[in-house]
């Protein structure tokens, strides 16, 4: 059986396949969804307000209370506002804060009435007018020029900012990134890995910036923060060490290879390796050696509880010349009379069953499908199905 921890990942990871939807997104980022500058979009009417005074209606219904607001900046007009200064909100909005936080309101027109839908409340010295203006300026811009803007306020002391700004980087395809991050300031960007009050879901986004632009000493914090049991045991550490390699690919490389080796090394830590080793395959073959990366993933085909993980990648990779140690799983052999331990998870047979059905023209992989097919043939038509879905073109 496999480890409750191993069975809880699954099922998170599962939850995230059916619930993300299938598109280009940062490899190293956790936290995705709809911008600020998204929600202005579904808007009629964004302003940046004061509240003067709130009456609530006397039989307790909100939506027939009304709020004067005193407009700061309007983020998205509407004719309905006119050139007025001060508008009545057909909403009870009371100021909780006693004047020290201004409001960010996302109005709708409904029956020619504002409705808002949506509220913020900031600091009243807040940057987010100035943050949202900018971004829907370069709306139309190149994604490398708004990631460039979105970058500067990561570490804006307005959480709603902060997290908007992470956000698009979030959604954003690394290819996006890439090129942009070579000229980011290093020294800044690991400032925010070496402070304590950074989140740990920004680590991995972090630590893949400063692969790009730090300097040989920028190794250096990469195998600290590796090496720190507070930092690599968040999810991150994958971006930091993708970093790793980037900045020293044959210490880092060497030190990931060891990880994705020792089957006795915590399970999330091996998958956050073999994560950091399917991105430097997938877009940064410049830093380790095809050959070299599939020959450190292949040491985990053994490993009980995440051999189907390794072997998913080298089907996706298409390294038939592997067919010989993956379908040597379903053999008897050092083991006595029992198969080797790796196979006896079902998600390690389903693994090397959709390994076996995509190595086309391999008489070895064939020969296995065919036997699956007599034994078990409801199994087979489940991989197939599955193939062809993962396979069909996104809509």
């Amino acid at each position: 059986m496999l480890g409750l921890h191993r069975l809880g990942f699954l099922a998170a990871l599962l939850l995230a396949f059916l619930l993300v939807p299938a598109a280009p997104a940062c490899p190293f980022c956790q936290d995705q969804g709809v911008t600020l500058t998204g929600d202005v979009a579904q808007a009629d009417l964004v302003i940046y307000v004061t509240i003067k005074k709130a009456t609530h209606d006397p039989a307790g219904n909100e939506a027939d209370g009304v709020t004067e607001v005193a407009i700061d900046a309007v983020i998205k007009d509407h004719p309905v506002r006119g050139d007025k200064k001060v508008l009545e909100i057909p909403r009870y909005i009371p100021d909780v804060t006693n004047g020290q936080h201004k409001y960010l309101l996302y109005c709708s027109l409904f029956k020619g009435k504002l409705d808002p839908f949506k509220g913020v409340a900031v600091r009243a010295d807040s940057d987010l007018a100035k943050y949202l203006k900018g971004s829907l300026e370069l709306k139309d811009a190149s994604v490398e020029k708004r990631l460039r803007f979105a970058f500067d306020f990561l570490d804006n002391p307005e959480f709603e900012i902060s997290q908007d700004a992470y956000k698009e980087f979030a959604n954003a395809d690394y290819k996006d990134y890439a090129t942009m991050a070579k000229a980011l300031p290093a020294a800044r960007i690991a400032g925010w890995l070496k402070d304590p009050k950074t989140s740990a879901l920004r680590y991995g986004l972090y630590g893949s910036m400063l692969g790009h632009c730090g300097k040989q000493e920028h190794a250096a914090l990469m195998r600290s923060l590796v090496e720190d049991p507070d930092k690599r045991a968040v999810s991150g550490v994958d971006g930091i060490l993708a970093g790793y390699m980037m900045l020293d690919p044959k210490a880092g490389w060497k030190y990931v290879r060891d990880v994705l080796a020792d089957r006795k090394e915590d399970f999330m830590y091996r998958y956050m390796a073999l994560r950091s080793a399917r991105f430097i395959y997938e877009f940064r073959p410049d830093v380790v050696a095809h050959d070299d990366l599939v020959g450190g993933v292949s040491q985990m085909i053994g490993h009980r509880d995440i051999a189907d993980l390794a072997i998913e990648d080298l089907r996706k990779w298409q390294r038939w010349e592997l067919t010989d140690k993956v379908l040597g799983l379903s053999k008897r052999g050092t083991f006595g009379i029992f198969r080797q331990p790796a196979f006896e998870a079902g998600v390690v047979r389903r693994a090397v069953l959709r390994y076996a059905l995509c190595a086309k023209g391999n008489e070895q992989a064939a020969a296995y499908v065919e036997e699956q097919r007599k034994k078990n043939p409801d199994a087979v038509k489940s991989a197939e199905e599955l193939l062809r879905l993962e396979q069909a073109p996104s809509k």
